[in-house]
């Protein structure tokens, strides 16, 4: 398959000639491993493609697809959103991506906060924001900053691009390698083989997710969107199964590089600094967050507004299973308040709100999606 040709990663008899190359490296594998195949992604973008294209339901039931902690909106913790929330109620205007906006805390959401009256507007980028800012002279104009590499490194180019005097950045980016790293090393992740997302290794590199192979002896592929991507990242596990091997490989050629975009990883060292930050649902995480530098306090929303609210508390809503489907330790439909209590016109879990949340885009597309075949 050209690696230039996008029209064929979405090609119905491409799908279908890698669903049979899987099915006979799966059959040949269990003859000697009866245990099914844990693959996880990392990426709500992954998810969505799995799910809306049925993959899942041309793979055997020897390879088990599972989806990780790849949604940035569903791992932001309770108390960063508070923050914003108590920001806006000084009558700043809060920006930010209109997944954030109503994803529920002890104290509600942005939406609801929107509701009192407070000024929370949707935005696309943190240039939209800037943007808002030049516009509004006379106003202070808040980002919170959500997300991986893939929007940091957008944050970190309006910082460097003498952003106006009234724009602050209140930050909750997070690290997707160093994480994964993390989870794997404590145990609450039991997978065999790992799908990278291609676009935040479009940032970082491929080679940023080598410690995974060298810690863990876990195949890890960097894979695109499109359904051939998927496949082929699976395809790959396999074989790489069949022969024995644990390598890092890359199946997105068309658009990631071993060293990554060494421009925006100049940019993202220029305004961060990397910090132990806590992810909703899973704790503190050392390593794994991007704090503003000390030389970039005049951007602080943190330190412009005083805002600092203790981490950890109120994580999760009560009977709320999102962290554990983050995990992989169970599916959507195995917690008792998915598609009834929790829905997408109440979400009562973070995981509920995104597009890139694993129950989201359960609710949408159905659970038919684990008809496996033989």
């Amino acid at each position: 398959m050209p690696d230039t040709d996008l029209a064929a990663f979405a090609s119905r008899q491409a799908v279908q000639a890698l669903a049979a190359d899987i099915r006979r490296l799966a059959a040949a594998l269990s003859l000697s491993d009866s245990r099914p195949v844990r693959i996880m992604h990392v990426c709500g973008s992954h998810e969505h493609s799995l799910s809306r294209w049925g993959l899942r339901s041309l793979l055997p039931r020897s390879v088990d697809l599972i989806a990780g902690p790849g949604c940035p909106v569903c791992v932001c913790p309770e108390h960063e959103i508070r923050e914003a929330i108590a920001i806006a109620e000084q009558g700043a205007i809060v920006t930010t991506y209109g997944d954030m906006l109503r994803v529920p805390t002890s104290a509600g959401s942005l939406s609801d906060a929107a509701s009192r009256g407070c000024d929370v507007r949707l935005v696309y980028s943190a240039a939209d924001a800037a943007r808002l800012a030049r516009e509004l002279p006379d106003r202070q104009v808040v980002f919170f900053a959500v997300g991986f590499e893939t929007t940091a490194a957008p944050t970190a180019a309006v910082i460097a691009a003498d952003p106006p005097p009234n724009l602050t950045i209140l930050t909750a980016h997070r690290l997707t390698p160093e994480a994964m790293v993390l989870l794997m090393g404590s145990g609450d992740i039991a997978v065999d083989a790992l799908i990278a997302p291609g676009h935040v290794s479009v940032i970082v590199g491929v080679d940023a997710w080598q410690p995974l192979v060298d810690q863990f002896g876990l195949p890890t592929v960097v894979a695109g969107f499109e359904p051939a991507d998927v496949m082929l990242a699976v395809r790959d596990i396999l074989a790489q199964r069949a022969a024995g091997r644990a390598e890092l490989t890359n199946v997105y050629g068309r658009a990631v590089t071993p060293e990554g975009n060494r421009r925006a990883q100049a940019l993202l060292a220029e305004a961060f600094e990397v910090g132990a930050v806590w992810w909703r649902g899973l704790g503190e995480l050392p390593g794994t967050g991007l704090v503003l530098r000390a030389a970039k306090q005049s951007v602080d929303a943190r330190e412009r507004f005083g805002v600092r609210l203790p981490a950890g508390e109120h994580e999760m809503p009560a009977g709320c299973a999102c962290n554990r489907v983050m995990l992989g330790q169970i599916t959507p439909p195995e917690c008792p308040l998915f598609g009834t209590a929790c829905h997408p016109l109440s979400p009562h879990g973070p995981c509920m709100v995104s597009q890139e949340g694993t129950c989201f885009i359960w609710n949408q597309y159905g659970s038919s999606q684990l008809d496996a075949v033989d």
